[in-house]
């Protein structure tokens, strides 16, 4: 809905915005010049992390809007994260997952109910946890299972305790 949106408003393709409005900017290079803004962004771990840094703090967006992207908008409003399962609730931002109560879920469970990212089917993923004031962000290639339930959650808690 945010890629419709954003295309309508802007009045050309998504992943063209993306890249006038966010990338260039930011000074990254992205393979992605079609697709679904939900799955198929392509970046490796430099150009990641330039994102993940103005995901932390950001210069490109208005303070308003940012915290309204990264803020439960209905926050008791049930839904499904993929691949994981069905949550009541299951707060999301504009775009980003918000940790909330969720569990089993895919960061550390000692992660802030605040947490907010996403994560791909490619095996990566990215939150930021504004507590912690902490990000941490995988580029994987081994496809999103059940092993990474076990793994993330793992990996995010080793990430928390060394640099808390």
């Amino acid at each position: 809905m945010l890629a419709t949106h954003l295309a309508e408003r802007s009045e050309m393709p998504f992943w063209e915005y993306v890249d006038e409005a966010v990338f260039a900017p930011l000074g990254i290079v992205s393979e992605v010049q079609s697709g679904s803004s939900a799955k198929d962004a392509r970046l490796d771990i430099v150009n990641l992390s330039l994102f993940v840094a103005e995901m932390r703090r950001p210069r490109l967006l208005a303070r308003d809007t940012f915290v309204d992207a990264v803020t439960a908008q209905y926050p008791e409003l049930d839904g499904i994260v993929p691949g994981i399962g069905r949550f009541d609730p299951c707060p999301w931002g504009l775009g980003p997952e918000i940790r909330g109560g969720k569990h089993p879920h895919w960061t550390s469970p000692h992660n802030s109910a605040v947490t907010y990212g996403h994560f791909g089917g490619s095996g990566t993923f990215v939150w930021v946890d504004p507590i912690a004031d902490i990000a941490c962000a995988v580029v994987g290639d081994r496809d999103f299972d059940s092993w990474a339930l076990t793994h993330w959650p793992e990996f995010s808690s080793a990430v928390l305790s060394e640099l808390s």
